[in-house]
């Protein structure tokens, strides 16, 4: 156990050169290393590395930030200089280090930017693990939010990536510390804050440099890299999101058999969820359903082959983070634990039974929420088990033959439920 513990501590050297450039053509691009000098956590010693080490122990790593050149493409300008934050992070943006980041801490800060650059209009937090959000959700007050996304997976939280859209207040730091996470990374933070923070000694506390900036990348495209196993490359460009407020959703219409069908309006409420859906789906590994309510989400299922297995995976998790909430709300315990003192003979089966019961009754806090996916529905199926959920609003690609059979679906639910499409797909690997 010791060795494996060990193997977590590690920091590699890296073999990656200090300078990349990259040539388009007669067009270049020209990256730099990004190394910190950072004191170690365990003896004081002052070390300058960049990546702790990759996606896991054993692989090296490196850090590069775009600081030359521009790319035109076919009419298309990439992003230039100028724009750098996880990549533009130095010592003095890092409030506290603890120790050298790793990888998928930065791809962690860096896709709750890809989400939160489209929460800007009110307090937001989103809460990543393993570049996939947890909890996304808005309040009225920075600590609202950072509650509510907390609570809404408490369990994939733990040892996660949160990112608030606001400087961080008191309020919201003296709940943060009541937690374990690995990073917190905000636009600035309010004096005494710092230091309320630091009684973790661990946790990486950044400031996200250019943060001002970041609205201006909703509409900016990158050039993508996707490497093959036999050292071959994919690139293209970044995707872009064309759903930026409501009044881009489509109207769910399709025709069949020269009859055309159409599902009741969605209310401005409805619209506002399947807005904020939408964009925490620009952050979740396709083949994706999510659902979300008032603001926050319910249940995310991620990365599925099928579309209804997904659905009925973001249900199941509703189900458990529900009844974990719960759970620590009622007696201040997990839900596991409960069942671990339950089997102890350390607490009473009733008190999970009553958990269980009010867990089925809102059915996981489903009824009146809304459904996102990032794709089609091939068929109704992944409709019909969210509407049996109490799901009032979806929001999907649309373009699939069977539209008309999952319109069908949303009229027959009692309460009838809306529909809209996106025409696009929000695709993250």
């Amino acid at each position: 156990m010791n060795d494996i513990k060990k193997m977590y501590r590690t920091v590699m050297d890296d073999h990656f050169p200090e300078k990349i450039t990259i040539e388009f053509g007669d067009q270049k691009l020209k990256y730099r290393k990004r190394t910190w000098k950072l004191s170690d956590d365990k003896t004081g010693e002052v070390i300058e590395k960049g990546l702790r080490y990759g996606e896991n122990p054993g692989q090296e790593a490196a850090l590069y930030e775009l600081v030359k050149g521009h790319l035109e493409l076919g009419g298309c300008r990439f992003l230039e200089p100028g724009y750098g934050m996880v990549s533009a992070i130095d010592e003095a943006a890092m409030l506290q280090a603890g120790k050298h980041p790793g990888k998928t801490n930065l791809t962690d800060i860096d896709n709750s930017l890809n989400i939160i650059k489209f929460l800007l209009k009110k307090p937001c937090v989103v809460i990543v693990k393993h570049n996939n959000p947890c909890g996304v959700a808005y309040g009225d007050t920075l600590a609202q939010a950072y509650d509510r996304a907390n609570m809404a997976d408490r369990i994939a939280a733990f040892g996660g990536c949160a990112v608030f859209n606001r400087a961080m207040d008191r309020t919201t730091a003296e709940l943060v510390v009541q937690n374990y996470l690995e990073v917190i990374a905000a636009p600035d933070y309010e004096a005494g804050v710092v230091d309320i923070l630091k009684v973790k000694k661990d946790l990486r506390i950044i400031q996200i440099p250019r943060f001002n900036r970041l609205a201006d990348l909703c509409q900016r495209r990158f050039v993508e890299f996707k490497s093959l196993n036999d050292g071959g490359l994919v690139v293209q460009q970044s995707p872009l999101n064309a759903i930026l407020k409501v009044s881009d959703f489509k109207p769910a219409v399709a025709t069949h058999q020269g009859v055309e069908y159409r599902t009741r309006p969605a209310t401005a409420a409805e619209l506002e969820d399947l807005l904020f859906g939408w964009q925490v789906e620009q952050g979740v590994t396709s083949n994706s359903v999510l659902y979300v309510k008032d603001g926050c989400t319910v249940g995310i299922g991620t990365g599925e082959q099928d579309r209804v297995g997904v659905a009925e995976i973001a249900i199941y998790k509703a189900y458990i983070k529900y009844a974990d909430a719960l759970c620590f709300k009622k007696l201040g315990k997990a839900y596991k634990d409960l069942e671990l003192e339950i089997e102890q003979g350390k607490a009473a089966k009733a008190l999970k039974d009553e958990i269980d019961a009010e867990t089925k009754t809102a059915k996981g806090g489903l009824i009146g929420a809304a459904m996102i996916s990032d794709a089609f529905f091939p068929f109704r199926d992944g409709v019909d088990v969210a509407l049996r959920q109490g799901i009032q609003a979806i929001a999907h690609a649309g373009g699939s033959l069977r539209d008309f059979e999952s319109i069908q679906a949303c009229n027959e639910a009692q309460p009838p439920a809306a529909m809209v499409f996106t025409g696009q797909r929000a695709f993250k690997h």
